[in-house]
């Protein structure tokens, strides 16, 4: 079984507000990432928030983390329910592919591009705590390369919405 995990922690400092409330044809970023990942889990969780379109975990150990936050409370949840995997993606990035799993293929997995898009063990959670406690850097890519992920490329590369210009091209790809 496999969870879901969006993870919505970030400040949006670059976007000037809540951009997991930002709208690309008139539903919101965050439902986007939810529905997408809807479609291959069989529960998805929203990590970082108090309120979303799906139930919500808190970032662990606290908030503040960065995505790694997100993916250890997605994690834990993921052990102690008994999902085997996690498929996580950041809440600006609801316009995935609609073959992700295929091209990820077995856990653990990431995008080369963006790592925040993965296919991760549960079973890797002892790793990311350490990681997470530990003074290396907290970054996706140090994690992906404890856990041995294979980086995927594709092209054309997800939507990275970080700016209004962001969300201005990706909603502009959906119109044409």
């Amino acid at each position: 079984m496999i969870l879901g995990a969006v993870l919505a922690g970030g400040l949006s400092s670059r976007f000037g507000s809540d951009k997991a409330l930002a709208e690309i044809g008139g539903r919101t970023l965050i439902s986007l990432a939810v529905d997408a990942l809807s479609g291959w889990c069989e529960h998805v969780v929203v990590t970082g928030r108090e309120t979303a379109p799906a139930p919500t975990l808190p970032d662990w150990p606290h908030a503040g983390m960065g995505p790694l936050g997100g993916l250890a409370a997605a994690m834990h949840y993921a052990q102690d329910e008994g999902f085997e995997a996690v498929l996580s993606c950041g809440v600006d990035a609801g316009l995935l592919p609609d073959d992700l799993p295929a091209l990820l293929g077995n856990a653990p997995a990431c995008l080369a591009a963006q790592p925040v898009i993965g296919l991760w063990p549960a079973s890797a959670a002892p790793q990311l705590e350490a990681l997470l406690q530990g003074g290396e850097s907290h970054s996706m890519n140090r994690f992906a390369d404890l856990v041995g992920a294979r980086r995927v490329e594709i092209a054309p590369a997800v939507a990275n919405i970080n700016t209004p210009e962001d969300l201005a091209r990706a909603s502009a790809r959906i119109v044409s």
